[in-house]
């Protein structure tokens, strides 16, 4: 089983910098007023960063109120004014918004799929390289049920937490994780996820008010405990929303919301801010933060695979943490990609985006896969092997926040 161990915390000054050419604009707001950010510096990179923010809102295909969009205009869901591609994520930060009532009545997005589209090879051929994995189906795992990882989250699993954001059918809630910024070593604020807890997919856009709590409930309350919760104790590290987010181009051409389609690609990555504006890289803050492996060997050679996340659909309630521990076999619906993982697992929505974790050569976790799908009665989870177009998704969202 892959361990999380929470490093000795520690506290970094960083220099205000401007968030250069992004797909999100940030800005927060309280009662409806825009602030420019408590204690920023002004500078010539703060004022090229505003010049590049305004120019992102000129060009989007319609008109953008960002004074309405805080007042609650981000509820408007009309078709022609849901960004949808590349350079058209605003994402401005509204305090308070993540309030402990809003999170506990975020509901799951289904990942569930009809079983009868999965058609597996009572034989499948032994191949050793991942390339060769295409196209083959082992047979279904046995089910593993989910056990609760022990408290205090900040201690055994600091970097997993839970991920909000709205859709137009309400507030949604999905998993993600802490992971390693190869251009920021220590100072990491990139979260992993799913494709499908930030956009809708074919025919869809980008959520909106994305936004991770790294280590919810820390203690792991009951539902009933965490109404009456003090903010800290469901929050114990705060509210980090998501200022610039990416996807596959897989799953934006694919994606739905049942059946699997687009699953293969179901991996997303958003850099985050914190909502009090402290300076702490998310990475410091939690003391931990993942490495992703885009080149993990073939399933023969996985190993244990221990799979996290937050199942929010019954029987569960979305208050705990849990985890699975089994040995992946590999699922395809789509012959043209890399195979998908899937295991044992009897989580169920709201696991989503929680991150596939094994021991590398080193002795350390590393992430080779989020939960994606699952079938109705939930008892396995599949999620994507990650290649080249989920790697392309992280160093951009790196490359870009850095430059």
């Amino acid at each position: 089983m892959s361990s999380i161990r929470r490093r000795p915390r520690r506290r970094v000054a960083l220099a205000a910098t401007a968030m250069a050419a992004a797909l999100a604009l940030t800005a927060t707001a309280c009662n409806g007023d825009e602030e420019s950010g408590e204690g920023a510096t002004p500078s010539e990179d703060a004022s090229a960063g505003d010049d590049q923010l305004q120019d992102l809102i000129d060009n989007l295909p319609f008109d953008f109120d960002m004074e309405a969009w805080l007042d609650g205009g981000w509820e408007n869901w009309d078709r022609d004014t849901w960004m949808r591609e590349i350079g058209e994520y605003v994402n401005p930060i509204i305090e308070g918004l993540w309030d402990p009532d809003r999170m506990e009545d975020a509901e799951d997005p289904d990942p569930s799929i009809d079983e009868d589209q999965i058609e597996e090879d009572p034989n499948p051929p032994e191949v050793d390289s991942p390339e060769g994995d295409r196209g083959i189906t082992d047979p279904e795992p046995a089910p593993v049920e989910a056990e609760p990882v022990a408290t205090p989250y900040t201690e055994n699993g600091a970097p997993i937490g839970k991920v909000f954001f709205d859709s137009p059918e309400g507030p949604m809630v999905c998993s993600g994780t802490v992971v390693k910024d190869p251009a920021r070593p220590g100072q990491s604020n990139l979260v992993a996820t799913a494709g499908h807890c930030v956009h809708a997919g074919a025919g869809g856009g980008w959520y909106r008010n994305l936004s991770f709590v790294p280590a919810y409930n820390n203690n792991g309350m009951t539902a009933e405990e965490l109404a009456a919760a003090a903010p800290e104790e469901v929050a114990p590290y705060g509210v980090y929303w998501a200022e610039y987010v990416s996807t596959t181009q897989y799953w934006i051409d694919n994606g739905t919301d049942s059946g699997g389609s687009g699953a293969h690609g179901d991996f997303a990555v958003f850099s985050v801010q914190p909502e009090d504006g402290s300076g702490a890289s998310l990475e410091e803050t939690v003391g931990a933060a993942l490495d992703v492996s885009f080149d993990a060997p073939a399933v023969s050679d996985l190993g244990a695979v221990t799979l996290y996340g937050f199942p929010a659909a019954p029987p569960y309630d979305g208050a705990a943490m849990y985890m699975c521990v089994d040995y992946p076999g590999r699922l395809s619906m789509d012959a043209t990609m890399p195979v998908m993982y899937w295991a044992g697992c009897t989580m169920t929505g709201g696991s989503s985006g929680g991150p596939w974790l094994r021991t590398n050569e080193a002795g350390e976790p590393e992430l080779i896969s989020v939960n994606s799908i699952g079938p109705l009665e939930s008892t396995w989870l599949a999620g994507p092997r990650l290649d080249v177009e989920a790697q392309g998704v992280y160093d951009h969202v790196s490359s870009t926040m850095t430059g």
